[in-house]
């Protein structure tokens, strides 16, 4: 890193010792700059410059360090900001909160009137956003980003534009609407977008660059991630391919209970799920009838895109392992390819650890971006009294 614009370089050095002490963990002057390959005193100034910012920590030295003058450890500060996830959908919303690694700190989830109006949901989400900042005791200003994960077709602007699930909501303008709420970026996107995120970051999909990620719920969506990377197209409505219902995914919970009573549907079609994992007949009868027709739009995804890997997720999927075995069976005939089929292991936390995840990327922009001086990269001046996180 010598040589070139010395504004530049230090911007270099300055992200590329940020990245390490914060995925590489803490570590003393010498240490640092071995790892980052930078010399002692380019490294003591850097990291002069991410302690003025608030981002880098000096710790005590360890006791017991042998001879000498003990040496100063240095640590990125996970708390110096924090990522908010919102998971809105008919029934209920989520948040969590998470610090500048990731960890979630803390969160709340709370029932929602499947018809309530949108008024009424947004209103919902905001008081369940104050009810996770307080259960995380991190205040409001902290906040980097914000993601939000929502069922329907989602625009670049944060506009649901199309959605059969939620009451009310197509049209509904959530990126504006949550913006309000902020003093940070707001993002808004298709929840089985934002549980394919979550897949690859902590879920089955950790060793796969191409995934498609199916959320079996009402309706059946699926997310995918080619490169790694979200593939949204160009509109926001890549793998809604279950509004065709030649493909079996629309429907998909009124389909496994169509006789269903009074009662809740999730609750009817678990009940089914389960008597079919003990080998009720008329359950497991129904479980197949369910996996052939959904099988039709999951091999139809694989055959366009060929993943690595398919994740099965959403509320069906978390009450049937039944369910997913059918699936696996149904679906391979119908691809050339050989398709690994795995169960999410992440259950109902799935779209809002992909919404924390999608926050802090944001975040990471602004952490590592090149084109501004490092001063302005993150401020948080504000948050001095976090200095012990």
């Amino acid at each position: 890193m010598r040589g070139g614009d010395p504004s530049m370089l230090r911007r270099l050095n300055s992200a590329a010792t940020l990245r390490e002490l914060r995925d590489g963990g803490e570590g003393t002057l010498s240490e640092l700059a071995a790892r980052v390959g930078l010399s002692r005193p380019t490294t003591e100034g850097v990291l002069g410059e991410l302690m003025e910012r608030g981002l880098v920590a000096e710790d005590a030295p360890r006791p017991g360090a042998g001879l000498g003058r003990p040496a100063r450890r240095y640590r990125f500060r996970a708390r110096a900001g924090h990522a908010l996830g919102v998971d809105i959908d008919a029934r209920r919303v989520r948040v969590v909160v998470a610090d500048l690694t990731g960890a979630v700190v803390g969160g709340h989830r709370a029932g929602l009137a499947e018809q309530a109006p949108p008024r009424e949901r947004i209103a919902a989400v905001r008081a369940a956003v104050r009810a996770g900042l307080r259960d995380a005791s991190v205040e409001r200003r902290s906040l980097r980003a914000v993601a939000a994960g929502t069922p329907g077709v989602v625009a670049p602007d944060g506009t649901v534009t199309s959605c059969t699930v939620v009451p009310g909501w197509t049209g509904v303008r959530l990126g504006r609407e949550l913006g309000r709420s902020f003093p940070c970026p707001v993002l808004v996107e298709n929840d089985a977008n934002l549980a394919a995120l979550a897949e690859r970051w902590r879920g089955a999909a950790r060793d796969a660059d191409d995934v498609v990620c199916v959320h079996a719920a009402l309706h059946t969506g699926m997310g995918a991630l080619l490169g790694g990377r979200l593939h949204r197209g160009r509109w926001g409505a890549a793998g809604e391919i279950g509004m065709l219902p030649e493909l079996g995914l629309r429907d998909t919970t009124a389909a496994l209970v169509p006789d269903a009573g009074a009662g809740p549907l999730f609750d009817e079609a678990k009940r089914v799920l389960e008597d079919a994992a003990r080998g009720v007949p008329a359950a497991r009868d129904a479980v197949e009838r369910l996996a052939a027709r959904m099988a039709r739009g999951i091999a139809a995804m694989a055959l366009v895109l060929d993943p690595e890997m398919v994740v099965l997720g959403g509320p069906l999927i978390r009450s049937g392992d039944a369910l997913v075995a059918e699936l696996r069976r149904r679906v391979a005939p119908l691809c050339p390819s050989p398709v690994r089929i795995e169960a999410s292991k992440l259950g109902d936390e799935s779209v809002g650890l992909g919404a924390v995840r999608l926050a802090l990327d944001r975040i990471d922009e602004d952490l590592f971006r090149l084109d501004r001086p490092a001063d302005a990269v993150l401020s948080v001046a504000d948050e001095r009294e976090a200095a012990q996180g």
